[in-house]
């Protein structure tokens, strides 16, 4: 830290506009959600149907794009470049930076869609225009989860890395990363617009993230312990989980590293033990290597697919909601990866993300839903018919895990994982927003541990809040589809101004 910094009092050193206005934003949203739901949830709808359905090519062209660019960049002279001094080594050891990497993200997510995702897609009838179930159900969550969302982290990450490590930057924001195409633009109205936008799309993100998943950890303890259904165990259950990783943030990287560590052994012992002891091993293995040729042979298609004449509208519905979800995660996400990145190439970050982080991902997917799909065809559990029957998708996934023996065992080593995945997730998210509050902060510098409490305690009470609001948490999930559309536009923003500046240092 410079010695201006450290004399400067830390007031002085907050750009209050990008912690107050964002707030204001999502208060103002709640506020709507809960005195007028069903007219709030109406214009929402309106207005994610108008951007999914008129302008849902340009989500899948984008997505496309940035996965092309991913291999451009690792393969390409930009490949070279290494996020540092020319010299420097990887500030990480391996496992230890794809742990932080892996677990920045939607890694709780990954865990919940693993056990079902393919029962969303079973009887939908372009999975018939296809084919079998079988073939398609067990191969459209490795692409939903694969190679083109985890681009946009990637080449965000090298983007941020470029930034922080090898230009010196000593501004951690969305409109820093626009300089070297916008110039002193970004210091006035319009790279605080970029700003804004990014803060209020990462509380959308994270909170709806916590809609996806914190009711099957919920529900997992009324099962365990044979309580009654309340919206207290789901606090309870975010308190505890700001707990975890408020200690952990505020002991800086040592604690999300050894966090990060811990959530990786975890998850790797559940599919382990789903994998070894479900009775479904060779099923798993099969359908997994034959999903896994489903999609490289198909890659392209499924990529581009647009049913124009909506014939099943699976596109509209799943493929561009998940390109968006993740575009809206590309505010926190990327920036963090990008500062672990440190002493790494670009060639070494894009071709090392992909190794961990998306075999990480799609191994998920293989065990955990084709054991459950494994269930389904040989006739052991009828899954879909559970989900049929007016429950929902957390009943569902316990019905599943109570095939397992010892399936207590299993219920508490997946909402101790949950727990942990989620903790891991918000250290970056608040480590990301600590950063961005600062007028100027170098890459090297941790932020004051007070605004990290502050930004730790925040991002928690939202959700909370919105627990009492059921329909509040899915306006959200439509919040965080049409933040996406304008993200998308400043991620363009990024890449184009990196790939100009990444050109200048390649020819200097």
């Amino acid at each position: 830290m410079s010695s201006k910094n450290s004399e400067t009092p830390l007031k002085d050193r907050i750009d209050w506009v990008t912690v107050i206005v964002p707030f204001l934003a999502i208060l103002a949203l709640c506020v709507c959600f809960i005195l007028m739901p069903d007219a709030s949830k109406s214009v929402l709808d309106t207005i994610r149907f108008i951007l999914g359905d008129t302008f849902g090519l340009f989500y899948l062209a984008v997505g496309l794009f940035v996965f092309l660019l991913s291999l451009y960049l690792a393969f390409s002279r930009f490949g070279t470049i290494r996020l540092g001094k020319p010299d420097e080594k990887p500030k990480y050891p391996l496992f230890v930076w794809a742990s932080m990497m892996f677990t920045s993200g939607l890694a709780a997510d990954i865990l919940f869609y693993s056990f079902c995702e393919w029962i969303l897609y079973a009887n939908d009838p372009h999975i018939a225009e296809l084919g079998s179930m079988q073939t398609w159900s067990s191969t459209y969550p490795l692409f939903h989860w694969g190679p083109i969302p985890w681009a946009f982290y990637l080449v965000l990450a090298v983007s941020f890395g470029f930034m922080l490590h090898v230009r010196g930057c000593h501004k951690q924001k969305y409109s820093e990363a626009c300089r070297a195409l916008l110039g002193n633009k970004v210091d006035g109205i319009s790279g605080k617009l970029i700003d804004l936008l990014a803060l209020f799309a990462l509380l959308a993100g994270t909170t709806t993230t916590f809609a996806l998943a914190t009711p099957l950890m919920s529900q997992v303890l009324t099962t365990l312990f044979h309580l009654p259904s309340s919206k207290w165990i789901t606090i309870a259950i975010l308190g505890v989980t700001c707990v975890f990783y408020t200690y952990a943030l505020l002991h800086g990287m040592k604690g999300i590293s050894l966090l990060a560590k811990s959530c990786m052994y975890l998850f790797f012992a559940l599919l382990a033990y789903v994998l070894f002891l479900g009775g479904e091993t060779r099923y798993i293995l099969e359908t997994g290597f034959a999903a896994v040729g489903n999609l490289a042979q198909n890659f392209l298609g499924l990529a581009t697919f647009t049913d124009p004449q909506r014939t099943t509208s699976f596109p509209q519905t799943w493929t561009i909601f998940y390109w968006a979800y993740w575009m809206v995660w590309c505010v926190a996400s990327p920036f963090f990866i990008g500062s672990i990145s440190r002493g790494r190439t670009v060639r070494q970050t894009i071709l090392g993300g992909y190794a961990c982080c998306v075999s990480a991902t799609c191994l998920s997917f293989i065990i955990l839903g084709n054991y459950s799909l494994g269930l389904q065809v040989s006739g052991k559990l009828d899954v879909m018919a559970i989900y049929a029957a007016g429950n929902d998708l957390y009943t569902t996934i316990i019905s599943i895990i109570q095939t397992l023996p010892l399936a207590p065992l299993v219920l508490v080593l997946l909402i101790v994982a949950m727990v942990a995945f989620y903790a891991t997730s918000f250290d970056s998210i608040a480590l990301v927003a600590s950063s961005y509050t600062y007028r100027q902060i170098t890459g090297d510098e941790e932020p004051h541990n007070a605004v990290k409490a502050f930004w730790a305690i925040m991002l928690i009470l939202l959700p909370m809040a919105l627990v009492f609001s059921d329909s509040s948490m899915a306006n959200l999930q439509s919040v965080s589809i049409i933040a996406a559309f304008p993200v998308a536009f400043v991620i363009l923003l990024i890449i184009a101004s990196f790939l100009k500046d990444a050109s200048d240092y390649l020819k200097s």
